[in-house]
């Protein structure tokens, strides 16, 4: 043990011990978040007892978490919050509320005192805003509307959960200080902030980048710096570090480097954020766990399901889906290190004893592993349980209708995809006459095509009752520019089962999926780095015009001569 006390030698040990436990939780189809929390566990003091440098752990656990939140806010389209600011106040904070009363009496009737009962409570409301913002990246949803309004409610309760502990910690009996000249403070240290941070955006940082822009190394350098340093200043504020980091993105988000910085930050961020999971399962005390798993299983179901159910109901109201309300309401489906750590803040105070904390950890253990599970396969449980959501939905959920009496209308082609490739396509097929809709599930995609005159409707390609929403027997040709394969194949066997008559033409970059498409039932496959979009191009789809117009006079011809014609 000598030789894994030296702090290199340990952090080796740790790294192999994650690559492996990784790779096993692969082979099984295990989430890495889950593999890399038993990591934590199995190298904690529970476990192999490696974990001699546990502050250097976690100071990297804290650099992941700025770098994941500067990032998250670097991608965040400002014009998007007046979009879903709405949804996502009304969301947060009904959701919050919520589960904050409904956990209450639950929490009394096991018999719990008020203030201990209130901790629990409180500490059953907030969710992972890194796990999640995570599994959405991975899922390549973070664009998504339901991404976006899963992001927008989070950081309401990122925001409520600060005052929770101001407004907790108030409650201590050494405490002689005035909750509400706390939250006043808070309120204008952070409009402070705003303003510094406003005018560094509008006069400052842009000269910056634009000074830097030469070299990349010093742009990413100077971006990490800054997010460290916010986060720093939240951190000092009264706030969190993530609250900095979160601005510092923003602040950086109308610059025309983002993207550069974005795809530098990538690695950086997943390699900081496993030892966040690291230390996140390291902490775990497991030995506070053992009297209470039932009322845990209690708190755990009521989580995995009530939070859910209360975002489907306000988002129903709303307008919205059941689809992405649904797909939304699983993001609340799990407690938050906040709240581990506000059980803590309890602990000290003196407010909650051991088992309440092991009782809040064990509800954190079971949520967060079962919620990962949830959203990793959102898709396919949505499919499942679809049937009984309809009560959930408004007969007309007119916020995802982007286009009135789209039944009535027609189209040459609908191009699934708007970006760069979707794009180019429709300007080739517009230049020959085409009348091109578009469909997409990022909002400010939909935006950006409509300020072009075109037509576009917010749909997501493995939505099942997206057909309902397209005028499908008006269309000739359907153009997916998508290129993941499952999502390609789902696409093409919706289509299909929803007897829709054009031609279906998908995206590959691989040969061999290639030909399983066109197995499928594809009419033909676009290559993106082979196809160039010009005459020959236009020309092949001019063929699959050509054939699905004389397919219909086919069918019209059959259907008035009959069938003994």
């Amino acid at each position: 043990m000598e030789i894994i006390s030296n702090p290199f030698f340990e952090f080796a040990a740790i790294l192999i011990i994650a690559s492996l436990v990784g790779l096993v939780g692969r082979v099984f189809r295990q989430p890495l978040i889950v593999a890399f929390i038993g990591v934590g566990i199995l190298v904690g003091p529970w476990g192999l007892d490696l974990l001699e440098s546990i502050e250097n752990v976690h100071l990297l656990a804290e650099l992941g978490i700025a770098i994941l939140l500067f990032a998250i806010g670097l991608k965040l389209d400002l014009t998007l919050i007046k979009s879903t600011g709405k949804v996502a106040l009304l969301t947060g904070m009904g959701q919050v509320l919520f589960t904050s009363f409904f956990g209450y009496i639950i929490a009394l009737g096991f018999g719990f005192s008020n203030l201990v009962a209130l901790y629990i409570a409180v500490a059953l409301t907030f969710s992972s805003t890194i796990i999640i913002v995570k599994l959405l990246s991975d899922k390549k949803e973070i664009d998504s509307l339901h991404g976006q309004i899963s992001i927008g409610f989070l950081i309401v309760q990122d925001i409520v959960v600060v005052l929770a502990m101001i407004l907790l910690s108030a409650l201590g009996v050494d405490s002689g200080n005035n909750p509400a000249l706390e939250i006043a403070l808070v309120v204008g240290k952070g409009l402070g902030m705003l303003a510094v941070v406003a005018f560094m955006m509008k006069y400052v940082l842009p000269r910056i980048v634009k000074a830097m822009v030469h070299s990349q190394e010093l742009i990413i350098l100077f971006s990490i710096s800054w997010a460290l340093v916010l986060a720093a200043a939240g951190d000092y504020l009264g706030f969190s570090k993530e609250v900095g980091a979160f601005l510092a993105g923003i602040s950086l988000a109308s610059s025309d480097y983002r993207e550069i910085i974005s795809g530098k930050m990538t690695t950086l961020r997943d390699f900081l954020l496993l030892f966040f999971f690291i230390n996140l399962g390291a902490e775990l005390d497991l030995s506070l766990i053992g009297e209470q798993i039932k009322p845990a299983i209690i708190f755990s179901v009521f989580v995995l399901v009530g939070n859910p159910l209360i975002v489907l109901i306000i988002m129903g109201l709303m307008g919205y889906r059941k689809r992405t309300s649904f797909l939304s309401g699983l993001a609340v489906a799990q407690i938050s290190e906040f709240s581990l750590i506000l059980a803590s803040l309890g602990l000290q105070l003196g407010h909650i004893d051991d088992e309440t904390m092991g009782l809040i950890t064990l509800v954190g253990l079971i949520t967060i592993g079962l919620s990962t599970y949830m959203i990793l396969y959102s898709h396919q449980i949505f499919d499942f349980v679809s049937p009984l959501l309809g009560i959930f939905e408004k007969r007309n959920p007119w916020r995802e209708s982007t286009v009135r009496h789209l039944e009535e209308m027609k189209f040459d082609v609908i191009i699934f995809g708007l970006g760069r490739y979707g794009n180019n396509i429709a300007k080739s097929l517009e230049r020959n006459g085409k009348k091109v809709m578009g469909v997409d599930f990022d909002p400010s995609a939909i935006e950006r095509w409509k300020k072009k005159g075109r037509t576009a409707q917010l749909g997501d390609a493995e939505d099942p009752d997206l057909p309902e929403l397209l005028p499908l027997k008006n269309v000739n040709v359907i153009i997916s520019t998508l290129s993941e394969f499952e999502i390609n194949l789902y696409l093409l066997k919706v289509l299909k089962h929803s007897n829709y008559p054009g031609r279906i033409v998908l995206t590959q970059h691989n040969a061999g999926h290639a030909k399983k498409l066109i197995d499928a039932g594809a009419h033909m496959i676009l290559f993106p780095f082979v196809d160039a979009v010009g005459s020959g191009f236009i020309s092949k789809l001019e063929d699959c015009f050509n054939e699905a117009v004389q397919d219909c006079n086919n069918k019209e011809h059959n259907d008035q001569s009959g069938p003994g014609s």
